[in-house]
């Protein structure tokens, strides 16, 4: 039997990471668009405009497919070293106790990347999270 967990019929394989974390809605929009560069990579700018190119320090780029204030971010995602893009999106929400921070990326090549694609939205989320700390002195 073959593990087709994260394998979609329409957007391929995919992974989803979230936490809930203590802080306004606010605080954590402005930092993703503001701060890309922890999800991103360094030097990324999130573009205002569907269809505007982005890029990283890396050159990992793409293109913003949508853009909603205080909601989400849509783009495509290909570093340097891959040979198909993939689409991420990330989502803010407000809870009960804070506000719910989602990285889902779909388009994925095969269980082998969605793992590894796991552990960098991971490592994503917590140098998300580390920077929320320091900006509210809170831990």
């Amino acid at each position: 039997m073959t593990d087709t967990v994260g394998k979609t019929r329409d957007a391929g394989w995919q992974i989803g990471v979230s936490k809930t974390l203590p802080h306004p809605i606010d605080a954590v929009w402005s930092l993703i668009v503001e701060e890309p560069g922890l999800w991103l990579g360094a030097g990324a700018v999130i573009p205002h405009e569907k269809g505007e190119q982005w890029q990283a320090d890396d050159g990992t780029g793409g293109e913003l497919r949508s853009r909603h204030e205080s909601d989400r971010v849509r783009l495509t995602w290909r570093p340097p070293t891959w040979h198909h893009d993939t689409t991420v999106q990330v989502a803010v929400q407000a809870g009960p106790t804070g506000t719910v921070l989602r990285f889902h990326q779909e388009r994925l090549a095969g269980p082998d990347e969605r793992q590894r694609q796991r552990t960098h939205w991971q490592a994503a989320l917590a140098r998300v999270e580390r920077a929320l700390e320091q900006v509210t002195g809170t831990a």
